[in-house]
């Protein structure tokens, strides 16, 4: 690899620094956004949804910075990428908090937290978790496929996958499928979607298993995401994707169900 000049050098600084003041500016905004959380902590949804709007614009700077380095300078900029990740993950987060965590839970159970954010149209929330997922792609993207956080995505990927299940309105989702629905095209596009993210979790989860840790915790978060995926597809009356996913569960649990055996086995001999 070639020397990097210091000429380099100062023009990338020169033009990374609009980005950096950017960066500046969205961590204050994030700071003045939790004060407002923290002192008045109820009907707050919303201003978590602003916060992973925040975290989305942090972590694309994030990147831009990344991008512009290899770029310029030929070379990976990893403290960004590491920032832009941290970024996302902060992102989840907040709309975990304003929408829930559950993974393999019924609607009812969830229902109250959606609530808060009822006037919030299919459109919005379809928005803002097809930009969180883009963002998503885009840092994994950057960061190339020999990275060492290749498993640290398994997770964020699931939780993503759990929030974008757990924003949008599941109790009219049937008859927002309904082309004369004014929410028909956002609700199509985003359930297409949750079944795709539910799907890509249990098989990351299942090879993060298989191929990294061989931890029986990851196989049965897989499994949780299968059985998710299952109990949207009755939801919609989905009655084929119903009895796909089933067997695929029910294969998946027997494995488990062997691993345990010979794992035990292991440990006595």
């Amino acid at each position: 690899m070639a020397k990097i000049t210091s000429e380099e050098r100062h023009h990338y600084q020169e033009k990374i620094k609009p980005y950096r003041d950017v960066i500046v500016n969205i961590g204050a905004r994030e700071k003045s956004l939790l004060l407002v959380i923290q002192k008045d902590p109820g009907n707050s949804a919303f201003k978590r949804l602003a916060l992973a709007e925040e975290m989305l614009n942090l972590a694309s700077y994030h990147i831009l910075i990344s991008l512009v380095s290899q770029s310029r300078l030929r070379v990976k900029e990893e403290n960004a990428l590491n920032d832009g990740r941290k970024a996302l993950y902060k992102g989840v987060i907040y709309l975990e908090e304003a929408v829930s965590n559950y993974v393999d839970a019924p609607y009812s159970d969830y229902e109250e937290k959606l609530a808060e954010i009822a006037s919030m149209d299919a459109a919005k929330r379809y928005l803002l978790i097809r930009k969180m997922g883009l963002a998503i792609q885009l840092l994994e993207n950057a960061y190339g496929d020999n990275t060492k956080w290749r498993w640290s995505f398994v997770e964020l990927e699931g939780r993503f996958a759990a929030v974008a299940k757990n924003i949008i309105d599941l109790r009219n989702a049937v008859a927002n499928t309904d082309p004369r629905s004014p929410n028909y095209e956002p609700t199509v596009y985003h359930l297409r979607m949750i079944k795709k993210l539910l799907m890509q979790a249990a098989d990351r989860y299942r090879e993060k298993y298989e191929l990294s840790t061989n931890r029986i915790d990851d196989f049965k978060q897989g499994i949780n995401f299968l059985s998710a995926l299952r109990r949207i597809h009755i939801l919609l009356g989905d009655r084929e994707e119903v009895e796909t996913v089933k067997k695929k569960l029910d294969i998946w649990s027997a494995k488990l169900e062997t691993d345990i055996k010979r794992m035990e086995t292991q440990k006595k001999v």
